[in-house]
């Protein structure tokens, strides 16, 4: 997490763009049965870990990496940093109610942050013009984006370069925990690693892209030895 921060105030000083993506098994599993998907991840200036299942992956093949680096605790470092310099953030998706709501929580957390610009997630293509237009002219030093799994990373992908924002990432539900509409999981399950399970018993409905977990995990495992299986001469 201290190298992520270190590397994205970096980026914002030197005005270097960098799409943030904050990975977990959901969007690697995505990016093995889209070619699209994986070229979009592809293009990412830095992918972080975020799900314990990546971390997990990684080890288990022996590719390790030292922590999680989530986006929801990242977005309050970055927050934390933009503290110190007086940055400028804007925060898009989501719905407007709990946009606003989020906006409001995180100014009063972080006050010498600028809060530039809110926007509701629910645009469509035609819009794209209008709701980059409006980004460029608040010019933020940071800019959060929380919208469908199968929009947030590839529109980012898509527009980062007209954006012209140094550090761009997607934060899935986080504006939903810092508004109050969810609760983030108790210490005890992040320390267990069911964050995931915690978030599915407030939302049922994300039922069906959870099954995407234990074919995570077969693959993973399935994969690890086919590398290290002996080949036969």
């Amino acid at each position: 997490m201290d190298e992520t921060v270190d590397y994205l105030t970096d980026a914002v000083a030197q005005k270097r763009q960098t799409h943030v993506i904050t990975a977990n098994p959901i969007m690697i599993m995505s990016a093995i049965d889209s070619k699209d998907y994986y070229k979009m991840m592809r293009t990412a200036e830095l992918i972080v870990p975020d799900g314990a299942g990546v971390v997990w992956a990684a080890n288990h093949v022996g590719t390790p990496v030292s922590e999680r680096v989530t986006g929801f605790d990242l977005l309050h470092r970055l927050m934390q940093a933009g503290e110190k310099r007086k940055w400028s953030v804007y925060l898009l998706g989501t719905s407007q109610e709990v946009i606003e709501a989020a906006a409001e929580k995180l100014q009063l957390q972080y006050p010498q942050v600028r809060i530039v610009g809110v926007r509701n997630g629910y645009f469509k293509a035609d819009q794209d013009a209008e709701v980059i237009a409006a980004i460029r002219e608040a010019s933020p030093d940071l800019l959060f984006v929380a919208r469908g799994a199968e929009t947030q990373e590839p529109w980012i992908s898509k527009y980062k370069k007209e954006l012209g924002v140094p550090i761009i990432m997607g934060v899935g539900g986080s504006f939903d925990i810092i508004s109050g509409r969810l609760n983030r999981a108790p210490k005890l399950f992040q320390k267990l690693r069911l964050e995931w399970f915690y978030r599915l018993l407030q939302e049922p409905k994300r039922l069906p892209r959870m099954m995407v977990l234990p074919k995570f995990v077969v693959k993973v495992i399935r994969d690890k030895e086919n590398v290290t299986k002996p080949r036969s001469i």
